[in-house]
């Protein structure tokens, strides 16, 4: 079932929903995001994710080098370990992002260059590989591709697909949706992060799609 505008507008007041709309409907419909239950937990948890999809880009500049250790307190321990990355997001990238998900060490710059992109911020190049493979879109190579509105969609939609989170948005006798849905944020976050936020935007999208 496809969106119409006013449906995402109702949901995200901050989306140009000229520019998303046939995008989201193609990427939803492509990966079985096709009922209402499916599609206001898949919205909910993008426009979290994304500020509406207006950041597509993950923010890595940061000011406070105890937001820093709070952030990756296991890479930061202290403040002073921190100090050197205040301010300087490609360092902080290719320091935090090392050798995790397929990225090489710091030198490498993949750190940076794998960063969080698209409505569900995609990082590491493992990630991006497997995207690129699964929509046949040489992501490794051009990772800002995913900035795009067309693949941001579809990278969303197929990470998505790829969790088994079309399975959890279900409602199932007897399951409780609350829980399904919290177990699809820490999916997609690797934490409970927003999660507040999230479930206001899930019921708005309930709402809307009605």
């Amino acid at each position: 079932m496809p969106i119409t505008e006013t449906q995402l507008g109702a949901i995200m007041p901050l989306c140009k929903t000229d520019q998303w709309i046939d995008p989201l409907n193609t990427a939803m419909e492509r990966f079985e995001i096709n009922t209402p239950m499916r599609i206001a937990a898949f919205l909910a948890q993008l426009a979290h994710e994304s500020t509406e999809t207006t950041r597509l880009t993950e923010g890595l500049s940061y000011s406070r080098a105890e937001r820093l250790c709070k952030v990756w307190p296991k890479r930061f321990p202290a403040p002073a370990s921190a100090v050197p990355y205040i301010k300087n997001p490609q360092k902080l990238a290719n320091y935090v992002y090392a050798g995790r998900g397929g990225n090489g060490d710091r030198l490498s710059g993949d750190g940076w260059r794998y960063r969080g992109r698209g409505l569900f911020q995609l990082t590491f190049k493992d990630n991006y590989r497997l995207a690129g493979e699964a929509l046949s879109l040489p992501l490794v190579d051009n990772p800002d591709l995913v900035t795009t509105p067309e693949i941001a969609a579809l990278t969303a939609a197929h990470f998505w697909q790829r969790l088994g989170l079309n399975v959890l948005a279900d409602h199932q006798p007897g399951d409780d949706d609350v829980k399904d849905f919290e177990e699809i944020s820490v999916r997609i976050n690797g934490g409970r992060t927003g999660l507040p936020e999230r479930k206001k935007y899930w019921v708005k999208a309930q709402g809307a799609l009605a």
